[in-house]
């Protein structure tokens, strides 16, 4: 079965958007600041839990997560991951020298991490260029320790409804990508063996002069069409005025093109030690050592 984003071609957007990624993410970084502000959980008194250790910052881009989370607990390692590494040049001016944290290019579906070394697992608006939720979540799950925190974020299938119709209308070529219901991310988490998961769905609106100002912006933070089936030439003008008045008809009292963005988060627990990891449909148990009694012959 042909894959269906080409990670090369993801790598290379966000990479050449490194430097406007920021300027151009208001939506980005407001989905993010919601998402920190679920790590409240983790301070609150009634729990008694000790702050983390060690904590990844998955699809981490210019870092601004990385650098909040490094704040919040100033003794934990806190770990930038991106797979673009213009991005983590840019997290570095956010690593100051009182409270740095460690950048790892790497790509989130093959976590270069030991396992149960980590406490908290967070990213935003990362895991919609992954189309394996259910063995990038077994991957979560290897590196996190028993009981530790996985809080994520992830773009819906309503998200560009608008930019999907109207260039379906121009285009038999695909130009948006199918992201994940709400049922498969939660259904791909318990199939690794997340505990307690607890989803939101959230919608947000943003609004444009015309539909160039949406594609500029979405080239900005690096959002383009990453599909493998994607047309690999030029849409050409023909076909781009075709969406623009297809576009058009969305177009609000006020003059403005809408684009709504689906938002999905999660946040989970990794089980108990000694619960079976699903890899390619079977249960592999992972025991830790100082948990096997051993008999020593008199």
């Amino acid at each position: 079965m042909n894959p269906l984003f080409d990670p090369r071609h993801i790598r290379r957007a966000f990479s050449r958007s490194a430097r406007s990624y920021d300027a151009a993410a208001a939506l980005q970084h407001e989905v993010e600041a919601r998402l920190l502000e679920s790590l409240d959980y983790l301070d609150d008194p009634k729990l008694a839990l000790p702050p983390p250790q060690c904590i990844l910052d998955l699809g981490a881009g210019p870092g601004r997560a990385s650098a909040a989370m490094r704040k919040r607990w100033p003794k934990a390692r806190v770990v930038a991951v991106d797979m673009a590494l213009p991005m983590l040049r840019e997290a570095g001016k956010r690593s100051g020298f009182w409270r740095p944290f460690d950048r790892v290019c790497a790509d989130v579906r093959a976590l270069p991490f030991a396992e149960g070394s980590v406490d908290v697992l967070f990213s935003s608006l990362c895991l919609q260029w992954v189309e394996d939720l259910p063995a990038a979540f077994a991957g979560f799950r290897r590196v996190l320790k028993p009981n530790g925190l996985l809080l994520v974020s992830t773009f819906g299938p309503d998200t560009l409804f608008e930019l999907r119709e109207s260039f379906a209308q121009a285009d038999a070529a695909p130009h948006v990508s199918p992201f994940a219901t709400i049922a498969q991310f939660g259904d791909a988490l318990v199939h690794a063996g997340f505990r307690n998961p607890v989803l939101d769905r959230d919608e947000h609106e943003t609004r444009y002069a015309d539909l160039p100002a949406l594609m500029r912006e979405l080239r900005a933070i690096g959002a383009t069409n990453a599909l493998q089936s994607r047309r690999h030439t030029l849409t050409g003008r023909a076909r781009f005025a075709a969406a623009a008045r297809a576009y058009d008809t969305f177009r609000h009292a006020d003059g403005r093109l809408p684009a709504t963005w689906e938002v999905i988060t999660a946040m989970a627990w990794a089980p108990g030690p000694g619960a079976p990891i699903r890899e390619g449909g079977f249960d592999v148990t992972s025991v830790p050592i100082a948990s096997i009694p051993v008999r020593r012959r008199p």
